[in-house]
């Protein structure tokens, strides 16, 4: 069946302005073309799935109502903005979301001008649309701005300071809350949505607000005016904590009802000052195997989309998120000091059988990386032994926390890091490349990054026995398929191991790379280390190695500046050891999205790439140019 056939409307809506021009009775059709071409598009690709089928009629509702692009919309994370890229003219482009060369998974200023804000990480949205507002409100333009956030988002502070900045200066925003965890009935949501319409159109605005003026000069009666007004409002919506802050709360309605969301926003595009819109939508709507387990259908490989059934890779060993996860289950049977956190990553972590066999040893502190951190240090100052499992990405939100709680104070807290590296679909707002580079500069701190799956079990237990702070950074994926052992021996601190002796060129590699250097290794006849530990690194084995061969190569899964090859860069220059050093990793600038594997091929990181760069070296010549990306932000 051809494209006009399956989707004869949508075929012909190639811009919101396109939408604008349709009769509102033709919108319910329009949602329900884009919810199935979501369910087929993203079967093929695999993607994002359950929060963007929660929000199409959100997301129709918003470019029909509101004049976008001069309108800002800025959604938060963009994990619920799929309907939105489909409708903003880049429904083609979807069969090549999250592919080498194709449009990103998330907003991106770069794709489209339909995406005004970028966002890759929650919580983000307030802000950004506060500041858009306020950059508005000064030049005096008329465009209106909306930030639509999840529930899961307004568990990160960020989101509350900018609510609050927002109630101080009074700005004209829109703030809609997508509430995807609750439920509404029947009954409750039909009156709600009738007041959502009452409370959001003029003449309430217009009485409200000259209520207030008439009643400013009777203290007394204002004063009772306004417990009237709360106690009306909070026998059926809670929006007493958002009146609070200075908004204008409406809600909650439901998020599914067309009618409703166009007239409530219709209402709300007049209004003047911070404006709060609740809205219940439900993950995975109209899709019944991402509606019954929207976890499992949040981030998904291709599937069947009659059944839903995800087609499965070629078997593989574990990967290292479940080598954690296994250990953090056998540890806290040996030491009941032991607990686990996590900011919102149960799931993507390996936590979830930990979290069901020790629930009061667990906490899921929601998207608030920094609170995770200093949670932490307080419960190892009490004796406890914390275990912070959390991606590269998201520790660059709690850097104040980890250098001012917890290594300042040299507590004993483990750090797992995982998604350090390339983290391949989701691109440079996932990518963990700077973690090397922004965590040995702190001291007290330990740094270990494995070469295989046994070895990270080794340092993980390493970590956890070490009395001060310590980091263990591990790729997404499987490693090269070494077994793991059942014990939970340690390492010894600092010291590297040679993998393979050779003549002429030294391969100093750290964590992932170990693998690819091992194979440029027998092509190269050269001797290749695998350095274990970025801080503290072996000396001894490096001036060893140093004084033996002609040029030493570093090469990390980390970008060049400040990583691991700078560190050894920095003892060699201290030891006064001149010896040519050629550093190998990601250069000064961001990345794309595609296979984890393509990437660091086309990076030079993998065993041709390492071969060409140290013949290119040996030989005078420059190493192979990398491409640049054309998808960087």
């Amino acid at each position: 069946m051809s494209e006009r056939a399956a989707y004869p409307l949508l075929e012909t809506i190639d811009s919101p302005a396109r939408l604008r021009e349709l009769p509102r009775r033709e919108l319910p059709r329009v949602a329900d073309e884009v919810r199935r071409f979501i369910i087929h598009s993203v079967a093929r690709t695999g993607g994002h799935l359950a929060a963007s089928l929660g929000t199409v009629e959100l997301a129709v509702a918003l470019h029909y109502v509101f004049q976008t692009p001069e309108d800002r919309l800025v959604w938060d994370v963009g994990h619920q903005a799929y309907a939105h890229k489909i409708l903003t003219g880049r429904r083609e482009a979807m069969a090549g979301i999250r592919q080498r060369g194709g449009i990103s998974g998330f907003l991106k200023r770069s794709e489209s001008e339909y995406d005004c804000f970028g966002a890759g990480h929650s919580s983000t949205s307030v802000s950004a649309a506060l500041g858009m507002a306020i950059a508005a409100q000064r030049r005096g333009d008329a465009r209106r701005v909306v930030a639509v956030i999840g529930d899961g988002a307004m568990t990160a502070g960020m989101a509350y300071e900018a609510l609050n900045h927002a109630g101080h200066v009074h700005a004209d925003l829109l703030v809609i809350l997508n509430d995807n965890e609750m439920s509404i009935s029947p009954n409750v949501g039909g009156m709600s949505n009738y007041l959502a319409k009452l409370l959001s159109g003029r003449f309430y605005a217009t009485v409200r607000e000259g209520g207030k003026k008439m009643l400013s000069a009777m203290p007394h009666m204002r004063e009772l005016a306004r417990r009237a007004e709360e106690h009306m409002k909070g026998m059926v919506v809670p929006g007493t904590l958002f009146e609070e802050l200075g908004f204008n709360y409406i809600g909650p309605i439901d998020g599914h009802d067309l009618d409703t969301l166009v007239t409530t926003l219709r209402n709300l595009y007049h209004l003047k000052g911070p404006q709060f819109l609740h809205v219940i939508t439900k993950k995975g709507k109209g899709y019944p195997p991402a509606e019954d387990n929207p976890c499992a259908y949040h981030g998904v490989t291709p599937y069947d989309p009659e059944n839903g059934r995800m087609r499965k890779g070629p078997a593989a060993g574990p990967t290292y998120t479940q080598v954690f996860g296994k250990w953090l289950c056998d540890i806290a049977e040996r030491d009941p000091r032991l607990v686990a956190i996590t900011p919102a990553m149960c799931e993507g972590s390996g936590m979830v059988e930990f979290a069901r066999r020790h629930p009061g040893r667990f906490f899921d502190v929601g998207i608030a990386e920094q609170h995770s951190i200093t949670l932490a240090a307080g419960m190892a100052c009490e004796g406890l032994k914390p275990v912070v499992a959390i991606y590269s990405t998201f520790l660059q939100r709690g850097y104040d926390q980890l250098i001012h709680d917890v290594a300042l104070q040299n507590l004993p807290v483990l750090f797992a890091i995982d998604r350090a590296g390339i983290v391949g679909p989701d691109g440079p707002t996932h990518d963990g490349v700077f973690d090397l580079s922004f965590l040995r500069c702190i001291p007290n701190l330990v740094i270990m990054a494995p070469a295989d799956e046994n070895e990270c079990r080794k340092m993980l237990s390493t970590g956890f026995r070490h009395q001060g702070p310590c980091a263990v950074r591990y790729p997404r994926g499987c490693g090269p398929g070494v077994p793991v052992a059942e014990d939970l021996d340690t390492l010894p601190l600092g010291k590297a191991k040679v993998c393979r002796r050779g003549h002429g060129v030294a391969l100093l590699a750290f964590g992932s790379m170990v693998q690819p250097a091992r194979e440029a290794g027998e092509l190269l006849d050269a001797t290749v280390v695998n350095m274990r530990f970025v801080k503290p690194l072996d000396q001894a084995l490096l001036q060893e190695v140093a004084a033996g061969h002609e040029l030493l190569v570093t090469v990390e899964e980390n970008v060049i500046a400040g990583g691991a090859g700078s560190a050894v860069r920095e003892h060699l220059d201290a030891a006064g050891l001149d010896r040519p050093l050629l550093q190998l990793g990601l250069p000064d600038r961001f990345g794309e999205h595609g296979k984890r594997e393509e990437l660091l091929a086309a990076l030079g990181l993998d065993r041709d790439g390492i071969v060409a760069a140290v013949q290119a070296c040996r030989e005078g010549r420059q190493p192979p140019a990398l491409p640049r990306s054309a998808n960087s932000y």
